[in-house]
């Protein structure tokens, strides 16, 4: 089961799970791990009214992790600042879980009516294959090609803020080697690049910096172009292998889908939707993955506070009994 709205498009969408074709995919951080949900894209609104989605109908969390304190978050952002002043990184992205346990029961279809009136310029889902179930909201776009134009956009998302706070150089400065990870990319596929001027990018109760960025491409390049892309600066840091391999040593715990990609393709077009904000759900326990991107001048205390915001994307719509 899945059902999902594109941004800024109120109509919900499911799959008929015929298996001639793979419309909607989760790919892992990893890319190791894939979740395919087959047939044709279909409209569910009718099909949504009459489902059940609440924790009684979810696997119990046998995961047996135990949620990160606040003070060795902290220990641990210092241990990563160190690297990334030894080793001159412009940035490395470090995640955590924040596991929610202090309910009885959760009402899910309700809770993602709430997740998707909150954030309209989302792509924004929920599914159970019986063995994963997950929820999640976020507006970046890993990549969107048209199938007749071959026209291919993509952007720059970096640096959060509250809304109401000013940008300081920390964020200015964090979103610059986004910008430009993604113009040298892009360049190697395609002569003609046009780039936009950075921007607020309003999710919620909190801002981004964001540049936008399109392109004609070659349509057998799609699949090289969107795993050159993956992961991104905003999601792991600079240079990427080098940053991936201090993730898997730093981080407590495995990304599993969260930073990783949702593929969904339409007749006209083939999206790609970066998985953040978003939570792996259970039967006693909800799992929301939150990151942030870490540079030399971070302060770890702040850090903390940026993840304690982001996770309120999803736990300020949780429906809970």
């Amino acid at each position: 089961m899945i059902y999902f709205k594109l941004p800024f498009d109120e109509k919900l969408y499911s799959t008929d799970q015929k298996q001639d074709k793979e419309s909607v995919g989760f790919q892992s951080f990893d890319l190791l791990r894939q979740i395919i949900f087959e047939g044709n894209i279909i409209n569910a609104s009718g099909q949504f009214e009459h489902d059940t989605i609440t924790n009684e109908t979810l696997l119990k969390d046998e995961s047996h992790f135990n949620e990160e304190t606040k003070d060795e978050y902290i220990e641990t952002i210092h241990q990563v600042i160190e690297v990334i002043k030894d080793h001159e990184l412009p940035k490395l992205v470090y995640a955590r879980r924040k596991i929610f346990i202090a309910f009885n029961g959760i009402d899910f279809k309700e809770s993602f009516k709430k997740l998707c009136t909150s954030y309209p310029n989302a792509f924004r889902y929920i599914f159970n294959d019986g063995q994963n179930a997950w929820m999640g909201a976020f507006s970046e776009t890993l990549g969107k090609f048209n199938k007749t134009t071959h026209q291919f956009e993509t952007m720059s998302l970096a640096g959060t803020l509250p809304v109401s706070e000013e940008w300081t150089e920390k964020e200015i400065e964090e979103q610059k080697p986004v910008t430009s990870y993604i113009k040298d990319i892009l360049e190697n596929y395609s002569e003609n690049i046009e780039v936009s001027e950075t921007y607020d990018h309003i999710s919620g109760n909190i801002k981004h910096l964001r540049t936008d960025f399109k392109a004609r491409i070659q349509p057998e390049d799609l699949d090289s172009l969107i795993h050159d892309l993956h992961p991104t600066p905003a999601v792991c840091g600079i240079p990427k292998d080098f940053c991936k391999q201090n993730i898997q040593k730093f981080e407590k715990f495995p990304r599993e889908f969260y930073a990783g990609f949702i593929k969904v393709e339409t007749d006209e077009n083939v999206m790609y939707f970066v998985n953040l904000r978003c939570a792996r759900l259970y039967r006693d326990s909800v799992h929301i993955f939150v990151g942030g991107g870490i540079t030399a001048q971070s302060d770890a205390e702040k850090e903390w506070r940026e993840t304690e915001l982001k996770s309120e994307a999803v736990l300020k719509n949780l429906v809970i009994s």
